[in-house]
């Protein structure tokens, strides 16, 4: 929109470009747009987006390298990625943060002190201890508890934990808590190897779901069943 504005298009014209996210009115975003762009103002916002857009570009590079560098690391990558929230740069960063070894840490309690997502951490009652920062690595909170927030989201039984603890606690305690429990499954997944099982999904259905047409091809195939019309 910012960018057909810049083009001299008028602001009916810019509303082709709105996301359909939007909760603003089309009525709300024609006034937002109503104005007078400058000369100055073109200039301020043109230098605004062509920073963003470098800023971009160079993520991207960032995040190529990132997945080149941790392809010998991919079945754990899978693994952490079947967990709700949790996406291929999510989790492609937790593992450079807290690595691939979880004898490092001895259980998932110490993982998560370390991370500073452990409960109680500068805490009494519930309550946080005014004036003192939480210990811990803050890049591995801030990636936990934005899974967390798209786990919250995401219909699975995160998201059921999460509206439990969302009663008791307000939504910013919630998403920590929700957090500290992502960390210790993600302990729990590169220590065995495994990939997450969600409690609500009923697996052996899915399974059954997906492959019984080329089952039932394979058994007319050979013989076991009678083809019906």
């Amino acid at each position: 929109m910012i960018k057909g504005l810049l083009r001299g298009e008028t602001p009916e014209q810019v509303l082709q470009y709105a996301s359909k996210r939007l909760k603003a009115t089309e009525e709300e975003l024609l006034d937002a747009l109503a104005g007078e762009l400058t000369a100055d103002h073109i200039f301020v916002i043109s230098e605004i987006l062509d920073h963003i857009e470098d800023l971009e570009r160079r993520i991207a590079v960032f995040s190529r390298q990132l997945l080149t560098k941790l392809e010998p690391y991919k079945p754990m990558l899978q693994a952490m990625q079947t967990i709700p929230g949790i996406d291929r740069m999510g989790a492609a960063m937790l593992l450079v943060e807290v690595g691939g070894d979880m004898t490092a840490f001895g259980t998932a309690e110490k993982l998560a002190s370390w991370a500073g997502v452990c409960p109680g951490n500068h805490e009494s009652a519930g309550k946080r201890v005014a004036g003192k920062k939480r210990k811990g690595n803050p890049y591995v909170r801030r990636i936990l508890c934005e899974a967390a927030n798209a786990a919250s989201r995401t219909r699975c039984a995160l998201q059921e934990k999460f509206k439990s603890l969302l009663v008791r606690r307000g939504r910013k305690r919630a998403i920590f808590a929700l957090a500290h429990k992502m960390l210790k499954i993600v302990f729990v997944l590169l220590s065995r190897g495994d990939y997450y099982r969600d409690a609500t999904t009923n697996y052996e259905k899915l399974t059954v779901e997906r492959n019984a047409p080329r089952w039932m091809k394979m058994l007319v195939k050979y013989g076991y069943i009678t083809a019906t019309a």
